[in-house]
């Protein structure tokens, strides 16, 4: 297997709105992350992908860019992100950006121009079509609710948005689009930056003409209709060839629609497109016809089945990205775990798969110590656009009842993983000496990096264990995977590489379970629980218990 920088380094997500505030305006920003480098070297981390900082109106929080080449000015200023890029690079951790290119805000100048009228030369930047009997000019509806279409009043034309109607889809049968995504990508290489996480890049390439869908589910409409349009390897592998192959960086996909049969179409390294994807397969169990809002049950060998079938499908000519929460979905601890009577076991636990399984894992800030999902008193103190969309929809507009939509956002929510980061019990956890943008989780004067750190059982000291013995672990990290075991909820797998093999024991239930050890000669080298008793024939195994041991024989 072909080794590369980027599959041997541990990823951090940095959501900067929340991460940590400078000025007191309630904002995380460029200098707040600045005050943290050390820390984020402390904990061992290799790489970090940096959230939208661009301009933007924030109707999707900074995921509508209305300026590619400024800083938003509640995040900082062009200096103070390279005064970031340099102080990540002296701690030898490298930045990804966010590439948001499949839409732009409305209030790009780029959408300013093509709406200005039906015959000027930006008009085809986007996707203007006409009305059928009255109504859009196809049935698709958007990932935010409603339909995927806007009327522009002064034009009588709708134009396009796959998600909220401030976001307009481009139009990359455009060559001239693509040229002026190929300069934003230059752009940011040329500041020194080692690549970009692109965002539902699968979607670049549309289906046309715009066909009505027939589609029993959400899930489905994505995959058939708005991903792996007809052009889009044709789109990505032009950047590559025009662009990203004449720098040393990294890039992974977000992969809506993406399945383990198009998988190695984007990552293959013949491809010449991306080097990972994040598949977001295993991130939409539980969705019901009509997405996240309506919720449908699930095991957790779900999971597991999952991240071995994704295992299976590209190991032998791609690499995966493992993660179990991000900005889009709930925290892992709450939604995979048991975030009440087994909070440090559940995120010990879940950091041992994220850091032992194959492939690069990818950290969502917070997860470190163990922060969980958040339940707000009223609709009213939620902030994020998808939340309030469906709620109009579902609730105000529809039949359901609001007790049912709230319990679906306490569990599936993004404003879940994008309350302030918790990093001591102060005024404002620690995050601004002001009112924070989002209301932070009660649970802070409890749960917090200071509280976490002064424990006896530390998650973040477990993380920064646990990343430390991943790093340089070459036959851990390129070392076959085989799966012993996945019933009952024991995850039971081995890691087998040139000089050192691996068996890694996860118990992911709240009760005891036994399991007897395959083999005779073993070593424990990382552990979430006390009082092992080594050497020893059957494991004893509590809730939530997280075990690693090296193969003497």
């Amino acid at each position: 297997m072909n080794k590369n920088w980027w599959k041997e380094s541990v990823m951090y997500q940095i959501y900067p709105r929340s991460f940590k505030d400078s000025n007191a305006d309630g904002i995380g920003d460029i200098q707040g992350i600045i005050s943290k480098l050390d820390y984020l070297q402390d904990l061992g981390v290799d790489l970090i992908w940096l959230g939208p900082i661009y301009d933007s109106p924030n109707d999707d929080n900074g995921y509508d860019i209305s300026d590619y080449y400024n800083i938003h000015p509640e995040f900082g200023t062009m200096a103070e992100f390279d005064e970031l890029l340099a102080g990540l690079h002296a701690r030898g951790i490298k930045l990804i950006m966010d590439l948001v290119v499949n839409h732009t805000s409305d209030e790009h100048e780029w959408f300013e121009k093509s709406s200005a009228s039906i015959d000027n030369d930006y008009r085809d930047y986007y996707f203007w079509r006409d009305g059928v009997n009255g109504g859009p000019p196809n049935n698709w509806t958007s990932f935010f609710g409603g339909s995927a279409w806007q009327l522009d009043e002064k034009s009588g034309q709708y134009y396009l948005h796959l998600f909220t109607k401030k976001q307009p889809d481009l139009n990359w049968e455009n060559p001239k689009v693509r040229q002026d995504i190929k300069n934003v990508l230059k752009f940011w290489l040329d500041k020194g930056i080692d690549g970009f996480r692109m965002d539902v890049i699968p979607l670049i390439s549309k289906r046309l003409p715009f066909q009505d869908a027939e589609a029993r589910n959400f899930s489905e409409l994505v995959e058939k209709y708005y991903s792996n349009g007809p052009k889009v390897h044709q789109y990505i592998n032009e950047m590559y060839e025009d662009v990203l192959q004449h720098y040393d960086i990294m890039t992974v996909g977000e992969g809506p629609g993406i399945s383990t049969s198009t998988a190695l179409n984007y990552i293959s390294p013949d491809r010449r497109e991306l080097n990972m994807i994040f598949q977001l397969e295993h991130m939409f169990l539980g969705f019901g016809e009509k997405g996240k809002f309506d919720q449908q049950p699930y095991e957790l060998v779900d999971l597991l089945n999952i991240l071995i079938n994704w295992d299976e499908a590209i190991s032998e000519k791609g690499w995966n990205n493992i993660f179990l929460d991000n900005h889009d979905f709930a925290r892992l601890v709450s939604r995979w775990g048991n975030d009440r009577e087994y909070r440090y076991e559940c995120a010990t636990l879940f950091a041992t798969l994220l850091l032992t399984f194959r492939g690069t894992p990818c950290i969502y800030q917070g997860s470190e110590i163990g922060m969980t999902n958040v339940k707000f008193d009223s609709i009213e103190e939620y902030n994020d656009v998808e939340t309030l969309n469906f709620y109009q929809e579902f609730v105000v507009d529809g039949d359901m009842d609001e007790a049912t939509f709230m319990k679906a956002v306490y569990k599936e929510g993004r404003d879940n993983v994008r309350t302030p980061f918790q990093w001591n019990d102060s005024d404002s956890a620690g995050f601004t000496d002001g009112k924070p943008w989002l209301k932070l989780n009660p649970n802070y004067d409890q749960i917090n990096l200071e509280a976490d750190q002064a424990h006896s059982k530390s998650i973040f000291a477990f993380y920064k264990n646990l990343i430390s013995f991943r790093k340089g672990n070459e036959d851990l990290i390129y070392g076959d995977l085989k799966v012993l075991q996945k019933e009952d909820n024991l995850f039971i797998y081995e890691r087998r590489g040139e000089q050192d093999s691996y068996l890694v024991i996860l118990n992911m239930k709240s009760a005891n379970a036994k399991y007897k050890l395959p083999h005779s000669k073993i070593e424990l080298v990382q552990s979430n629980c006390d009082g092992f008793p080594n050497p020893i024939e059957v494991l004893h195994l509590r809730p939530w218990e997280a075990l690693v041991f090296k193969i003497i024989e």
